[in-house]
């Protein structure tokens, strides 16, 4: 059985009558082959009124397209405790020719950011009679999810089969089990393992909190996700998958659920990171709760978490304040899925080297498919052409564009790199 959920009002029109505004951006992609999908059309509308379409967008050659701001309530219902919904929801119809269409429902707009809706369409084996439907159910800072049933943060390591794994990797993919571990017909997803943590992130706290707190819950969430690739948790008790999304057992995840573009951010620059202490090898499992429906002494509050971002705390500060002062942040160099690791330093204008040359031959590849970015030689000398094109790619997928080559722009060129051969291979 799915765990219940509180049933919240839907948004309608006439309760979005104000001047705060959210941004919506649609990135549309093949989901066999990766390939951005141009031509797809997204018609917009308020959830609870579908027969009103508000926008009808179109996406472009590289399968995006960016909604003018649509109405949301204030942002301020989102910076305290409230019993008043704090995003707008609005439903998209998705469709292309030659795809199977889908209706998700429920996507949340909140006041000031930019909502990011990631989807891949099927391509279309017959005529179907009805669009494939998501609804994505109510954020878990407003709906009535139930609480975390309390775990030990540090895993027996003496036990037949709890851990094998000798290091911490950051995996490629984490299988997510959509309902409780004992729930035998829920569905197993395989997610990208920065997708995973943007989701729950987006499902658990509010985009527009300050940095250091998301900062400060996100890397709470990867750690605790970390754990649980680390020690083999479910895998080690006969479990097929990775994690759940059960918010008793692990955190919320909802499949096709819109992201955030301060989240993203904020997991694009730590995503390598997770939590330690001192001796201790495995991620620490950093459990926490909202602090005001539920406490849990001794792990962190969410709502006391954005509290100190207020007031000016880092993010390893708020931490340290529910966690204790040994908690520190560690990293590894361990990355699944990427060509190569980060060299450690940014790329820009007069840098040479074989890194330079691997970054313009990745840029290049990528030019032949998402055409606003230029293709460029491959000579290992990072030049003004080179520059331009970090330029273009910045923009493009909502980097800041400095035309230097960053951390998380060089995991953010790979990833997008990987997505491009892979398109190559299956073709």
């Amino acid at each position: 059985m799915k765990e219940s959920m509180k049933s919240v009002p839907r948004v309608y029109p006439a309760q979005t009558d104000t001047q705060s505004f959210g941004g919506l951006k649609l990135n549309i992609t093949s989901a066999v082959d990766n390939r951005p999908i141009e031509g797809a059309v997204i018609d917009i509308s308020y959830t609870g009124v579908p027969n009103q379409t508000l926008e009808e967008l179109t996406t472009d050659a590289a399968g995006a397209a960016a909604a003018p701001d649509l109405p949301a309530p204030p942002k301020a219902l989102s910076l305290e405790p409230s019993s008043e919904q704090p995003y707008s929801e609005y439903t998209l119809r998705i469709s292309a020719p030659g795809y199977e269409p889908v209706v998700i429902t429920g996507t949340e707009i909140l006041a000031d950011v930019t909502a990011i809706q990631n989807t891949a369409l099927n391509p279309l084996t017959s005529v179907p009679d009805t669009a494939e439907s998501f609804i994505i159910g109510p954020h878990t800072l407003f709906g009535d999810y139930p609480p975390k049933i309390i775990e030990e943060e540090i895993k027996p390591m003496d036990e037949s089969g709890e851990i094998v794994l000798s290091r911490v990797v950051i995996p490629e993919y984490v299988v997510v089990h959509d309902g409780p571990p004992n729930d035998s017909a829920a569905n197993n997803y395989y997610v990208r393992y920065r997708d995973y943590i943007k989701n729950v992130a987006s499902c658990e706290i509010y985009a527009t909190w300050p940095e250091a707190s998301i900062l400060a819950n996100v890397l709470a969430i990867q750690s605790f996700t970390l754990n649980r690739v680390y020690t083999e948790w479910y895998r080690g008790r006969g479990y097929n998958f990775t994690i759940t999304s059960s918010t008793a057992y692990d955190h919320k995840w909802i499949p096709e659920r819109n992201i955030y573009d301060t989240i993203s951010a904020a997991v694009d620059s730590v995503f390598n990171n997770f939590l330690s202490r001192p001796n201790i090898r495995q991620p620490i499992l950093t459990q926490y709760c909202d602090g005001e429906r539920v406490t849990c002494p001794g792990l962190m509050s969410q709502w006391g978490s954005k509290t100190l971002g207020d007031q000016g705390l880092s993010a390893i500060e708020i931490l340290r304040s529910f966690y204790g002062d040994s908690l520190y942040i560690n990293s590894t160099n361990e990355i699944s899925g990427v060509p190569s690791s980060w060299p450690g330093y940014d790329l820009a204008v007069g840098a040479r080297g074989e890194e330079v040359r691997q970054l313009q031959e990745h840029l290049d590849t990528i030019a032949d498919v998402y055409y606003p970015i230029p293709n460029i030689a491959q000579d290992g000398i990072y030049g003004p052409r080179t520059a331009e094109a970090v330029r273009a790619f910045q923009e493009y997928f909502g980097l800041p564009a400095t035309g230097v080559v960053d951390f998380p722009t060089w995991y953010k060129i790979s990833a997008i790199y990987v997505a491009v051969t892979r398109i190559a291979e299956y073709e």
